[in-house]
Parts: structure tokens; C-alpha cells; sequence
């Protein structure tokens, strides 16, 4: 079980190196402008690195054209960076500091030229870090509508509906504030589909949906929101930017690194090993629990009748499973996932599987996620532990640190949403 361990261990760092900003967003730089400014604003658990990687760039590229800027990141996922503005606030729940930086850079892009050029960082995390509460709405209310979201079994592209019409920077609005000079976002996605406009709440691109969208989604997840909250959906009075909108005229969006590279990294790793990889894909939402118990079915048959692949074998997927709080435990939704996986496989010899978010956090744990393999719930039944029990309370994280499984690396500073693998050896005998 230890090599099976240590090969799902390489597929996952495989697939944060794939979305190392100091690789990837190189590639993507525009030219400096002729006469005008370059300014480097952005937001994400990956922004800060994917500033170091434009400074590294300009020095070597332009060694003579000025740059500035600021950028905002979660706290623990600074970079070092001369030039560029580096500050830190708190994710998934914002506060204070994020207010006050997303302002900052609201204020860093107001005055702007057609002669100017914008470089815009955005990766996940980002919605959280760019906070400027719309009409009369405070930090609480925010702080209480971002917990509101996390808990209500939504997905990502749902809560950021909700998060656009209720902020003053996202859903095209930071784009707006840029106009007339040059926009070039830079996007290292999180998000299933790779849509720019729910990356971080879409703050550069143009936002399809709608306050009526918004209300509707509030009232399916019987959200329960702030007063203040409501009244602004309610009113629906400043509408986000539209497609056609002459304000992204001068927009352009460059995609840096997304969850379907880091899964080709993975697979190459597999390759190399003998173990054929299958990709099942990279947008896989719903419920973490019944996601992991579906990946739980479809191993059993790898192994059992080499459908849809043969073993040895690995089952390599991306996106983003959500979690409906029903305990008071802990744990994300990788760890959950995971957690179900387990209980569904029922101690099956020759699988093992690994769930993590790349960005090194699950949820707003310290760890990335959790691996079990065909003696984990036999481990944790020599404690004692009901795994069921754990899983029902929202309690993997308890239920991982429990047995150590729970995989630890600590803040990656990129984030291509979550990583699952599930690696298949073949029925012995």
C-alpha cells in the first residue's frame, strides 16, 4: 500500500507543478504599451506568484519599462515582489483587509488612458478577496452571505451569481473601472468549464446573469440572507455589465493553466509507471459524498470487469464537489469525498485513491485533502471509529487525522480546483 500511496502522492504534485504560475503565465504576457502605463492588479490564492512571474518576465523582457501595481491574496500565500503591491486578506470568509485592498485596487485603475495597459492576475479565491459590498451592505452582511453560500449545497458558478450582484468590483465591474486602458486578464481556472465569467466572479468579463437569476438561486437553496442583502436583489436597481457592453471593447482574456493540464501531468506520471490513466473528466460537480460513492462504483468495475479500462489502472478527475452542512464537524469537501468513497469501496482489495484541492487547502482546513486505501476503514475500527457516524456529522477531517490520512502540503499558491485519482490494481488470483 505504501507504493500505491507514493504514486498517488507524485500524480498530485504532478498536477500542481502543471499550474506553477512561474511557468505558465510567462507565456501569456502581453507587450508593455508604447506611451502609457503598466499596472498589474489582481486577486486569487495564486495572484501573488503570478505577480513574481511578471516582474522575473519584465526584468528580463523589459528591463526599462516601469511597472506598479497591487494585488490581493489569502493570508499564508504572499510572494516576494519589488515593484508589484503584494497584500493579504482572509479566504473564504472575507474581512476587513480584503475590503480595503480590493479599494485599493479600485483606486490603483481610476484615471486611467486608452494609452495605459492593465494586467490583471485572477485565479480562485478570488471572489472572496475582492470585496466591496454593494448599496448599504457591511462586512458582517458579506461575511454572513459568503458563509451563507458555503453551507447551502450550491455550486460554484450558483454562489457566483449571487456574489456579482451583490459587490461593486465583480461581474465586469473591475473592467468597467479600468476603461478606456487596455485590459489583458491573466486566469489560472478553478472552476468547471473553464468560464471566465465565474472564475472569481468574472470581475473583467462581461456577466450573463441576471438579479432575477440571483433571487431565484437565493430562494431554491432557501439561503437565509442578510436584510440588506435581500433588498439589493430585491431592488435589482445597477445591473453587472453585459455582453456588448462597448466597456470590454478593450478586454482580452488569456487562460494561464486549467484543471485539464494538471490532469495530463498526472496521467504522464501514471504512464510512466505502468498504470494506464483514464480521465473522466475535468468539471465534476455535486454532492462530495455521492460523487466519491459513484468513482467508488465505477473502480469496482475497472476492476472487476476492466470496464471502461483495464487494470492496473487509474481514474484521474477534476472540478469542484460542494458539501450541504448537516453536522458540526470538519472538513472540505475533498476529505468528504473521499470519506464516501471509502465507505462505498468497503475495505476493496487493490484500490486506493487520493482527493485534493490543489491549492493545498480543502475547504478552510490545513490540509489538502485525505487518501484512503483498502485498510483504512479497518484502522479506524481498531479505534473505534464509526466512519458512517463522521461522514453524517461533516467530520472527515476528525475522521482522516484520526487514522493519518490526511495529506498536508501547505499553501501551493496556484489553484486548479480539486484533483481525485483512483488508483486500480487487479484482482489477485
Amino acid at each position: 500500500m505504501a507504493q500505491a500511496r507514493e504514486l498517488l502522492m507524485k500524480m498530485f504534485e504532478a498536477a500542481v507543478r502543471a499550474a506553477d504560475p512561474l511557468l505558465c503565465v510567462p507565456p501569456c504576457l502581453p507587450e508593455p504599451p508604447k506611451d502609457g502605463r503598466t499596472i498589474v492588479i489582481g486577486a486569487g490564492k495564486a495572484s501573488a506568484v503570478m505577480a513574481q512571474a511578471v516582474e522575473a518576465h519584465w526584468a528580463a523582457h523589459h528591463p526599462d519599462v516601469d511597472l506598479e501595481g497591487v494585488v490581493v491574496t489569502r493570508y499564508g500565500y504572499a510572494a516576494p515582489c519589488s515593484k508589484i503591491r503584494i497584500l493579504e486578506a482572509s479566504h473564504p470568509v472575507p474581512d476587513e483587509k480584503g475590503i480595503a485592498a480590493a479599494q485599493e485596487i479600485l483606486d490603483t485603475v481610476t484615471g486611467l488612458s486608452d494609452k495605459d495597459l492593465v494586467i490583471c492576475l485572477i485565479s480562485g479565491g478570488g471572489s472572496a478577496l475582492l470585496t466591496v459590498p454593494a448599496g448599504d451592505m457591511t462586512l458582517a452582511d458579506k461575511q454572513a452571505v459568503n458563509k451563507a453560500l458555503l453551507a447551502s449545497g450550491a455550486t460554484i458558478d450558483e454562489m457566483n451569481c449571487i456574489r456579482k450582484h451583490l459587490s461593486q468590483i465583480k461581474g465586469g465591474r473591475l473592467a468597467a473601472a479600468c476603461a478606456p486602458a487596455k485590459v489583458v486578464s491573466i486566469l489560472i481556472s478553478d472552476v468547471p468549464g473553464d468560464d471566465p465569467q465565474v472564475i472569481a466572479s468574472g470581475p473583467t468579463v462581461p456577466d450573463a446573469t441576471t438579479f432575477a437569476d440571483a433571487l431565484r438561486l437565493v430562494r431554491h437553496y432557501d439561503m437565509k440572507l442578510p436584510a440588506a442583502a435581500m433588498a439589493i436583489l430585491d431592488e435589482g436597481a445597477t445591473e453587472t455589465p453585459k455582453p456588448g457592453d462597448p466597456i470590454f471593447e478593450n478586454t482580452e482574456i488569456r487562460m494561464a493553466a486549467a484543471p485539464r493540464l494538471s490532469l495530463n501531468a498526472a496521467a504522464e506520471v501514471a504512464r510512466q509507471a505502468g498504470v494506464t490513466p483514464l480521465i473522466l473528466g475535468d468539471s465534476l460537480e455535486g454532492e462530495s459524498r455521492e460523487v466519491g460513492t459513484v468513482l467508488a462504483g465505477i473502480a469496482r468495475s475497472v476492476q472487476s470487469h476492466a470496464t471502461p479500462v483495464a487494470p492496473p489502472a487509474v481514474l484521474l478527475s477534476g472540478g469542484e464537489t460542494t458539501v450541504t452542512l448537516r453536522g458540526d464537524g470538519r472538513g472540505g469537501p475533498n476529505a468528504e469525498c473521499v470519506l464516501g468513497m471509502a465507505l462505498a469501496l468497503d475495505g476493496q482489495t487493490g484500490i486506493s485513491a487520493l482527493c485534493c484541492d490543489t491549492d493545498g487547502i480543502d475547504g478552510s482546513e490545513d490540509n489538502a485533502g485525505a487518501i484512503i486505501d483498502p485498510g483504512t476503514l479497518a484502522r479506524a475500527k481498531d479505534q473505534g471509529r464509526d466512519a458512517a457516524a463522521y461522514l453524517r456529522n461533516n467530520d472527515a477531517y476528525g475522521f482522516f487525522q484520526a487514522i493519518d490520512g490526511l495529506v498536508v502540503t501547505g499553501p501551493t499558491k496556484t489553484n486548479v480546483n480539486d484533483f481525485r485519482a483512483i488508483l486500480i490494481e487487479p484482482i489477485k488470483g
